[in-house]
C-alpha cells in the first residue's frame, strides 16, 4: 500500500507494558491475532503458593465440624486449587482486576457443579440448570444455612458451595499477592505477612461457622502457627548473603536449621500442653450458630392441638394415610407442644426455644438423636399419604433416617426436624400421593418401680403462663400425700382417668363437650360435674398441673390406631387421633402419661350442670365465648375475583433462574465495560474543546493514551517526536504516520499562531486513524483487554498550561 499505509501482509505486534518480548506471527494472507508471551513465574513463588495452599487447607478443615462426611474436602480443596491456578494464570496472561474477576466467575460456574454438587450434576461433573442455580444460591445464602441448620449438615444439596467459594476466593487473592505483589519487595516481612491474610481469614471463618465442638483444634492450630512462623522466618532472608563467603553462609544456615528445629519442638510441646490445659469449655466457645435464630418458626402455622376436633368431627372416617411396619401399641407422633399462654398449647418458636424444647432445623437423610432417650425396639416404617394434608410429618418414636419418595422427593430440602421432640415438618406440606420411609427407635417404657424414687430430668422448657387458679388448686389436692414425682403424677393421672368422662362433642355423644383448651375451658373442666372432655382437654389439664408442680411436661398429639399382631399395614383415620403427656425422668427419658378416661357413658342421675355448692375462693379467668372449633384458627378471606386470578400471567420459576444465571455474568462484564467506555468518551470530549492549540495537544494525548491501553509501552516524560519513534519501534518497522503527526502537533502547540478548528479537526482525524490502525493489528483477546484499560495522564505541556477556560486567547493576526 502506498502513501505510508500498512502492508496487509505484515503483522503489527505491540510490545507488552513491561517491555518483555512478545511472540510475533506472520500470515501472508493478512493480519493474524497475536498474544503476548506469558510472564515467567519465579521459582520462589512456587514455594510461596505451596505454603499458602497448606495453610488454607488447614483452615478449610474447620468446616468439617459442621458438615457431614468428607465431601467438603473435595469442594474446598478443589476450589482452593482452582483459585491458585486462576491467580497464576492472571499473572501469566497479564489480566487486569476486572478480567481476573470475570475469569474467577467463569471458573466458579464451570467447575462448581462437579465440586460442590456432584450428585446433582449431569454425569457427575457437567453443569445443568439445577446445579448452576444451586451453587448461585449457595454462594449467597450458604453462610446462613451453616449457622441456622442442624449439624452435621448434609442438606440442602448446595451446602458444599460455601467451602468451595471460600477456597476459590482465598486462592485467587493469595495467588495474586504471592506472584504479583510480593516479588516487588521479596525481603519485606510485612508483605509476607499480608500474603497470609487469606488463609488466616479462612481459618477464622471455619471456626465461626463451626460448632462448639472444634475439629482437631489443637493439631490444626499448632500446625498452622508452626508453618506460618517458619515461612515468615526463612523467606525474607532468602537471597541475602549471596555474595558472602561460603563458610559464612554454611554457618548461618546451620544456625538457622538448629533454631528452626528448636522452634518446631517448642511449638509442638508448649502449644500442645497449652491446648490441653488452657482449652476453654465447649459451651464457652463462640460460634455464630449460637447467636443466630433458626429460620423455621412454628408460630407461623396453627397449633396442631387447636385442630384436634377437626379430626374427630370432619375427618373421623377419612383415610389419612397408610402405615406399614407398626407393632401393637405403637403411637404415631405429630408434634410435641411445650409452650402455653392461656389460650393454646403451641410448639416453641425460635424466640422461646430452649435446650429442652429444641429447634426445627434443616437436616439430611440422617437425623440426629435426642439428648434424653432410652432406646427401645427399633422400627422401619413406610407412610403413604392419602387424605392427610398438613406440614407435620407423622412418625413413630424418634426417627434416625427419613427418605421421601414420590412428589415429596423433590421437596426433601424443605424438611425441618426437631431432635429433642422427635417431630418433623415439611414446610411445603404433605398431600395425597406423597410417601416416605423412616428408620426410628422408640422410647423404652420403664417400670414404675424403677421410677419410684427417680427425679425428673433437669430439662428447661419454655414457661407456661395464665394457668387458671382452679387447675393449680386441683393439682395440689389430687397429689394427696404423695411426695415423689412419679407418685404425684400417677395420682393425678389416675384421678382424671377414673372420675372424668370422654366426649368429643359429637351429636351421638350423650353429653356435650366444648372444644378448646384455653384457660376458660380448663376452668370449666374442673367446675362442671362430672368432668367431660376428650384427649385435648385432659392432656392439656394434666400437663398444666404437672407444670404447676414444677415438673417439665409437654403435650404430644398424634394417632393411636388399633394394631393386631402380624398386621402388615394399617389405615389411619381421623378417628385414631389422640393426645398424651410426656415428662422426662433422669436417666430414662420422656415417659408417657395418658390421663384421658375410657368411659363415655355418663350416669343419668348426674347433673351435667354446674353445682351451686360453694367453690374454693380462687380467681377465675374471663370466660371466652369461642364455642366454635373454627374460631381456634385464623381464617383469611379473599374478596378478589377468581376470573381476574385466572387471567394473571405468572412467570415460570425457571425463567428467573435463567435470568439470574445468565444476567449476573453478563452484568459483571458489561457494566464495567460501559462505565469505562463512558469515561473514555468524556476524556475525548474534554480534549476536543478549548483553544486550537489545546485541541491539537489533546489529539496527540488521546493517541498516546490509546496506544498505552492497547498494550504498547509509552515512554515517560518524552517529547512527541521521541514518543513517536518509540512507538514506531514497537511496530516492527511497519510504516506509520506517527512521526509526521508528532511534528504537526508540536507546530500547532508551539508555533504561537491561532489554530483554527479545521486544522485541529484534521489532527484529530489522523490521530483516530492511527489509533484504529494500531487496534486492528491486535488479536481478538488483546482488543477485549484494551476495552477495560483506562489511561488519562496529561502530558507535560498540558500540565504546565492553565485550564482552557482560564487561558488567554491570542489576538488574531
Amino acid at each position: 500500500m502506498s502513501g505510508g499505509g500498512v502492508d496487509e501482509r505484515t503483522t503489527v505486534r505491540p510490545a507488552p507494558v513491561d517491555g518483555a518480548r512478545a511472540a510475533a506471527d506472520v500470515d501472508v494472507q493478512g493480519i493474524v491475532p497475536t498474544f503476548d508471551a506469558p510472564w515467567p513465574l519465579p521459582g520462589r513463588s512456587w514455594i510461596d503458593l505451596a505454603v499458602v495452599f497448606v495453610l488454607a487447607a488447614l483452615g478449610l478443615l474447620g468446616f468439617g465440624a459442621a458438615l457431614s462426611g468428607t465431601g467438603f474436602l473435595l469442594a474446598g480443596l478443589g476450589g482452593l486449587a482452582l483459585g491458585l491456578a486462576t491467580g497464576v494464570a492472571s499473572h501469566a496472561l497479564r489480566l487486569n482486576a476486572i478480567l481476573t474477576g470475570l475469569s474467577t466467575v467463569v471458573v466458579f460456574f464451570l467447575f462448581g457443579s462437579a465440586l460442590a454438587m456432584p450428585s446433582a450434576a449431569t454425569l457427575g461433573f457437567l453443569p445443568n440448570l439445577r446445579t448452576l442455580g444451586g451453587i448461585s444460591v449457595g454462594a449467597v445464602f450458604g453462610w446462613k444455612d451453616f449457622v441456622t441448620l442442624q449439624t452435621p449438615l448434609s442438606a440442602p444439596a448446595y451446602i458444599m458451595t460455601l467451602p468451595y467459594v471460600a477456597g476459590l476466593v482465598v486462592g485467587v487473592v493469595a495467588a495474586i499477592l504471592a506472584v504479583r505483589w510480593l516479588p516487588r519487595r521479596p525481603q519485606a516481612a510485612v508483605r509476607c505477612a499480608v500474603v497470609l491474610t487469606g488463609p488466616i481469614v479462612l481459618y477464622a471463618v471455619g471456626v465461626l461457622l463451626g460448632t462448639s465442638t472444634p475439629f482437631l483444634a489443637a493439631v490444626r492450630g499448632i500446625a498452622f502457627a508452626l508453618i506460618a512462623l517458619l515461612w515468615l522466618g526463612w523467606r525474607p532472608a532468602a537471597g541475602r548473603g549471596e555474595n558472602a563467603a561460603a563458610s559464612t553462609t554454611a554457618v548461618l544456615r546451620r544456625k538457622k536449621l538448629v533454631g528452626t528445629a528448636v522452634l518446631a519442638a517448642f511449638a509442638v510441646v508448649a502449644g500442645g500442653g497449652a491446648a490441653i490445659v488452657a482449652t476453654p469449655a465447649a459451651d464457652s466457645r463462640f460460634v455464630l450458630r449460637e447467636v443466630v435464630t433458626p429460620p423455621f418458626d412454628p408460630f407461623e402455622y396453627p397449633s396442631p392441638l387447636a385442630g384436634f376436633r377437626q379430626y374427630t368431627k370432619d375427618l373421623d372416617e377419612t383415610k389419612l394415610f397408610t402405615a406399614t411396619g407398626l407393632k401393637p401399641g405403637d403411637r404415631i407422633r405429630l408434634a410435641a407442644m411445650d409452650s402455653y399462654d392461656g389460650r393454646l398449647w403451641t410448639v416453641s418458636g425460635p424466640s422461646t426455644a430452649t435446650d429442652g424444647s429444641g429447634a426445627f432445623e434443616l437436616v439430611g437423610d440422617q437425623l440426629p438423636a435426642p439428648k434424653l432417650l432410652t432406646e427401645g425396639p427399633g422400627r422401619t416404617v413406610s407412610i403413604d399419604i392419602t387424605g392427610y394434608d398438613d406440614i407435620w410429618v407423622p412418625g413413630v418414636g424418634y426417627p434416625s433416617a427419613l427418605s421421601f419418595d414420590g412428589s415429596a422427593a423433590e421437596r426433601s430440602e424443605d424438611v425441618r426436624y426437631n431432635a429433642q421432640s422427635g417431630a418433623a415438618v415439611l414446610t411445603t406440606g404433605l398431600s395425597s400421593g406423597d410417601g416416605y420411609d423412616e428408620v426410628s427407635v422408640t422410647q423404652a417404657v420403664p417400670d414404675d418401680t424403677l421410677l419410684a424414687t427417680t427425679p425428673t430430668a433437669e430439662v428447661e422448657l419454655p414457661p407456661v403462663t395464665n394457668i387458671p387458679d382452679i387447675v393449680v388448686a386441683k393439682a395440689s389436692e389430687l397429689v394427696g400425700t404423695e411426695t415423689t414425682p412419679m407418685g404425684q403424677l400417677r395420682a393425678i393421672e389416675q384421678t382424671l382417668r377414673t372420675t372424668g368422662f370422654l366426649s368429643h362433642g359429637l351429636a351421638s355423644d350423650s353429653t356435650p363437650s366444648r372444644a378448646g383448651h384455653g384457660a376458660d375451658r380448663m376452668a370449666e373442666l374442673f367446675t362442671r360435674t362430672p368432668m367431660v372432655g376428650d384427649e385435648e382437654q385432659y392432656a392439656s389439664a394434666f400437663a398444666l398441673m404437672a407444670r404447676s408442680l414444677g415438673y417439665p411436661a409437654r403435650v404430644v398429639m398424634g394417632f393411636a390406631p388399633e394394631i393386631t399382631a402380624g398386621q402388615s399395614s394399617v389405615e389411619v383415620t381421623g378417628h385414631d387421633v389422640t393426645a398424651w403427656v410426656e415428662v422426662p425422668f433422669e436417666g430414662y427419658g420422656w415417659v408417657a402419661f395418658s390421663p384421658t378416661p375410657d368411659e363415655t357413658e355418663i350416669p343419668q342421675d348426674q347433673d351435667p350442670k354446674p353445682k351451686t355448692e360453694p367453690q374454693p375462693q380462687v380467681r377465675q379467668p374471663p370466660r371466652s365465648d369461642n364455642l366454635d372449633d373454627s374460631l381456634l384458627t385464623e381464617a383469611s378471606i379473599d374478596d378478589g375475583d377468581d376470573d381476574d386470578k385466572d387471567d394473571q400471567f405468572v412467570i415460570p420459576e425457571w425463567v428467573w433462574w435463567v435470568a439470574v444465571i445468565v444476567g449476573v455474568p453478563l452484568s459483571l462484564y458489561f457494566i464495567p465495560l460501559l462505565a469505562i467506555a463512558g469515561a473514555k468518551r468524556r476524556r475525548v470530549g474534554r480534549r476536543r474543546v478549548g483553544s486550537g492549540d489545546h485541541r491539537a495537544a489533546g489529539a496527540w494525548e488521546e493517541l498516546v493514551d490509546r496506544y498505552a491501553e492497547f498494550g504498547y509501552e509509552v515512554p515517560a516524560a518524552a517529547t512527541r517526536t521521541r514518543t513517536a519513534s518509540a512507538l514506531d519501534a514497537q511496530l516492527d518497522g511497519a510504516p506509520s504516520q506517527l512521526a509526521s503527526l508528532a511534528v504537526l502537533a508540536d507546530d500547532a502547540v508551539f508555533s504561537g499562531q491561532e489554530i483554527d478548528r479545521e486544522r485541529s479537526e484534521e489532527l484529530w482525524t489522523q490521530s483516530m486513524a492511527e489509533s484504529d490502525r494500531a487496534r486492528g493489528a491486535l488479536g481478538w483477546f488483546e482488543r477485549q483487554r484494551s476495552r477495560f484499560r483506562y489511561r488519562a495522564r496529561r502530558g507535560l505541556v498540558e500540565r504546565l498550561q492553565p485550564p482552557a477556560a482560564a487561558r488567554p486567547r491570542r489576538p488574531k493576526g
